[in-house]
């Protein structure tokens, strides 16, 4: 299997050397050459998710020097649970929140990690340090850091607008040191993703730090959420006997990317819902086909608050022809005022708490007059307590795994967006 950019103008790739890289030298994301037969039928719904996902992954890594070990990799990196939990009204949701941060960002973080631990191997030698550099809006840079901290042989560095993640976010962001440093941008996380771009498109830096990505731009992070999507997929129809829909809270896109990827081998996802929030970029890119990006605007569901999702090259390439993607899925954007509606509507509603990212989700599924939706669950509710707790009138739990981490002590650095000042901070936190 080799991997191609979607802008045609760097040589193919293996796995190993397309998720070192995180984006191809001409500035696009790694894409499958082609996409492999992947047989769903032949998927056993009865196994584990590590070992399905496996089988997911195989035919990507194929001649790859990870390919024997990829068994091992996603029986490290997937233990914990993934849940698929009845509801009502012909309707599931999709636990994707019990790994380590309480996030869905756990699944791509913790498979990258493990795949650079053996690629790196266990004396981490210094003169092979890799960089990682991750522009974050939320929960992709706690779990890039959980699953990196600590690792030999890979440095980190966490970009995430200062004003733009929740206090606890925030907490979960910053509460590492060691290898990982963390920087709060004074600006968007459109300005963070600049920053990290410009970065990877300096070669003399880029060669000298070894630098790579974590982002869902990473293709090691983003295939994970495929398999997921797949398997969620076979899990429905075994239960129930039909395909299901699967709506998809959207930011940069990563997640639903997944999902399309899914669809398209072949696996039982009947339709493709993306719950966006008051950043409309992509609902009106699916009214109009018009391409239009914009400064992203400040909302509840902040790790969706994203003008330019990078995962739309992406799509582009799934779907040269706008018409056609209308036929596999809709988009639906939510303002912040019917999210605090459904979340304080959750627990009689549902019976749930929701965090502000999966109730633009089942938001939407309550708008939806057709039966057997999955609604895929983000984040667990917890990450969000300034949000939820005021509008559900009491605590949320706190999961164990995210009380530990704010119990940690706090690390760090306030820069403006521009590279060089990013240069600057990560030497003096990270030599």
């Amino acid at each position: 299997m080799r991997f191609v950019s979607t802008r045609k103008r760097a040589r193919p790739a293996s796995f190993s050397e397309a998720i070192l890289g995180g984006l191809a030298p001409d500035g696009g994301l790694y894409v499958p050459e082609a996409f492999p037969d992947l047989r769903p039928e032949s998927f056993d719904p009865g196994r584990s998710f590590a070992e399905l996902a496996a089988g997911f992954l195989e035919p990507f890594l194929q001649r790859d020097p990870l390919a024997p070990q990829l068994a091992s990799i996603c029986e490290r990196a997937f233990d914990f649970p993934l849940v698929l939990r009845e509801l009502e009204d012909a309707t599931s949701v999709l636990e994707l929140f019990h790994g380590p941060t309480a996030a869905f960002k756990d699944f791509g973080a913790r498979f990258l990690a493990e795949c650079f631990e053996q690629i790196f191997g266990e004396a981490g030698d210094q003169s092979s340090e890799a960089t990682i550099l991750v522009a974050t809006s939320g929960d992709t840079g706690a779990a890039v850091a959980s699953a990196f901290h600590g690792r030999r042989g890979v440095r980190v560095a966490i970009l995430f607008p200062m004003d733009g993640v929740s206090p606890r976010q925030a907490k979960h962001l910053t509460c590492w040191g060691g290898n990982v440093a963390s920087f709060a941008v004074r600006g968007s996380f459109d300005d963070c993703q600049r920053v990290v771009k410009e970065a990877f498109q300096d070669p003399d830096w880029r060669r000298s730090t070894r630098l790579t990505s974590a982002n869902s731009i990473n293709i090691g992070r983003l295939l994970p959420q495929a398999a997921y999507h797949a398997v969620t997929s076979l899990w429905y129809r075994h239960r129930h006997g039909v395909e299901p829909g699967i709506i998809v809270p959207s930011g940069n896109m990563g997640n639903a990317v997944g999902s399309f990827w899914a669809k398209r081998l072949g696996f039982p996802i009947r339709q493709i819902a993306l719950a966006c929030n008051d950043n409309r970029v992509v609902p009106d890119w699916f009214d109009s086909g018009e391409w239009e990006p914009r400064p992203p605007v400040q909302t509840l569901a902040n790790a969706m608050d994203v003008g330019n999702p990078s995962n739309m090259e992406r799509l582009f390439e799934l779907y040269p022809d706008h018409a056609r993607i209308h036929a596999d899925a809709s988009a639906l954007a939510v303002d912040d005022s019917t999210i605090r509606e459904v979340i304080a509507a959750g627990p009689e509603r549902w019976g749930r708490e929701w965090c502000p990212h999966t109730a633009t989700a089942v938001y939407f599924r309550e708008q939806l007059t057709s039966d057997h939706w999955v609604i895929v669950a983000t984040a667990h509710p917890a990450k969000f307590d300034s949000i939820v707790e005021p509008l559900i009138g009491r605590p949320v739990e706190i999961p164990e795994s995210l009380a530990q981490l704010l119990s940690r002590p706090t690390n760090v650095s306030e820069i403006e967006p521009e590279l060089d000042d990013l240069r600057r901070s990560m030497e003096a936190a990270l030599d």
